[in-house]
């Protein structure tokens, strides 16, 4: 397996978020990519450093101005009187409110959906690493590889075309998707990650081109809430091309693949060129925010079905936070993706 990654999500090493109205330890942290790269290297994956593609690939998904803010959020944060350490919104916009604010202290409510996505004085070099990392890994599927996975921290997943949240920032798969249609005609994003998967859909929900499955935790009661729900199916061009399977909480393997199954329904009926798979190891049994119950020994069997669709996967990394599980899980996926290719 070809797995791209690079130390600059070190520079992203935010202490806390607020969480329930709490300040709280961040669980998304640098150990997290320790633990995956010494799975990687363990295991004997052919490892490569990133190369940089420009803004060309993050503004042809992203807003210019939402990206003007990610860059210069701390900086202007921290010429605030009395600043805290990391930018956190504390007033953002309602469904009756359409006003855009020019102030920090306004676009950071305007532009940041969540608590949960702090922003300190490396986070914008680390998202732009890691959005590179995804795009040299989709690079090399487009080149004919049959598969390579990007270690990429910050995830990306809940990222919007122009709001941060929930430990994102840039749409990592999102990115490398459109860069992958140039290429393809037809994709297909499968999301694994405990979390549905809210800025991906949002950004493609009125595409027909790229088909966008979610296995996730039931929203009625867990994050992102608002987003996620079966009914949700795309919009104009977008009609039909997504598919949500939330699961009820405690749900195991079984319950899993046979979600599975039905997303693999959905993307053979669209027959993309290519698959892309927002990999989280957060539906772990053990996963300190987890909800679902899924077994090392299980992420083998979902890797397993998903090598035997058979077509060009790009892997990106999102959630998991059992750093002691990371690298098992990591493992076990690739161990169940090289049998799949192989049968």
């Amino acid at each position: 397996m070809l797995v791209v990654h690079d130390d600059a999500h070190l520079q992203h090493q935010p202490a806390e978020i607020i969480s329930r109205g709490r300040h709280v330890p961040h669980v998304e942290i640098a150990r997290r990519a320790e633990e995956l790269l010494a799975a990687a290297k363990a295991g004997g994956h052919d490892l490569q450093a990133p190369t940089a593609h420009g803004m060309g690939p993050i503004e042809a998904i992203h807003d210019k101005e939402y990206l003007a803010f990610l860059e210069s959020a701390w900086t202007r944060w921290q010429a605030l009187p009395d600043p805290t350490p990391y930018v956190h919104p504390y007033a953002q916009p309602n469904r009756r409110m359409t006003g855009k604010p020019t102030s920090i202290m306004g676009q950071a409510g305007y532009y940041m959906a969540t608590n949960s996505a702090p922003i300190a004085e490396g986070t914008w070099g680390a998202a732009k690493v890691s959005a590179d990392i995804a795009l040299t890994a989709a690079d090399a599927v487009m080149a004919g590889a049959p598969e390579a996975y990007a270690l990429c921290r910050p995830p990306g997943h809940h990222a919007f075309q122009d709001l941060a949240g929930g430990f994102c920032y840039l749409n990592n798969i999102a990115i490398a998707a459109q860069h992958m249609r140039g290429k393809w005609d037809k994709l297909a994003i499968l999301d694994i990650d405990v979390h549905h998967g809210n800025g991906t859909q949002g950004i493609f929900y009125d595409r027909g081109d790229v088909l966008f499955a979610s296995l996730h935790g039931d929203p009625s009661d867990y994050f992102p809430f608002f987003a996620g729900y079966k009914g949700e199916t795309g919009e104009g061009a977008g009609a039909g091309k997504t598919a949500n399977f939330p699961m009820a909480q405690n749900s195991g393997d079984d319950v899993f693949m046979g979600s599975l199954d039905k997303a693999f329904d959905a993307i053979q009926a669209h027959q993309p060129g290519a698959l892309l798979v927002s990999l989280g190891f957060d539906a772990y049994e053990h996963d300190p925010i987890g909800y679902l119950k899924v077994t090392t020994g299980g992420f083998g069997k979902v890797a397993e079905r998903i090598a035997g669709l058979d077509l060009p996967t790009l892997l990106v990394q999102e959630g998991g936070y059992n750093c002691e599980g990371l690298g098992p899980n990591l493992t076990s996926f690739f161990a169940g993706f090289s049998a799949g290719r192989a049968k």
